[in-house]
């Protein structure tokens, strides 16, 4: 009887211990926004690596699951200490600080982001293992 109730106290230790991590403050969700025009996907034939927006789709509510996948081509790899996250405002705010213990080389998964409710327009750049940049700018809607 002792060990379950053990077991049961570590389980909800664990789950209680889960925290979000603060992707963006409420005081960088109030900078203005960035001066000038904003950098678009680059189109046509690359062999630079490709960052696609898994998850979140739509609105959502904070915290939400930020979850990017990287893929590289011609036998390349990405290289995961290239990675910066950058929210685009005036002045801009690098947020690959707090997203670097979720950066792997196939991607970003961050499990419980906390943005305060707003519309949040953020870059990714990377690098693969041939120095061939790629870029992805997306936005994050975020419901109260």
């Amino acid at each position: 009887m002792k060990n379950i109730w053990l077991c049961w106290v570590a389980a909800a230790f664990l789950i209680s211990g889960a925290q979000a991590t603060e992707l963006i403050t409420a005081e960088e969700a109030k900078l203005p926004p960035p001066k000038g025009a904003i950098a678009a996907d680059r189109r046509g034939i690359l062999r630079g690596p490709k960052v696609e927006v898994v998850s979140p789709s739509g609105t959502v509510h904070s915290p939400l699951r930020l979850q990017l996948r990287f893929e590289s081509f011609g036998g390349a790899t990405i290289n995961p200490d290239s990675v910066k996250v950058i929210y685009l405002r005036t002045p801009n705010v690098d947020l690959t600080p707090r997203v670097k213990p979720f950066i792997q080389a196939n991607g970003i998964d961050m499990p419980e982001a906390e943005l305060p409710p707003g519309e949040y327009t953020v870059r990714v750049d990377v690098k693969d293992s041939d120095g061939r940049p790629a870029t992805a700018s997306f936005t994050l809607t975020v419901s109260p």
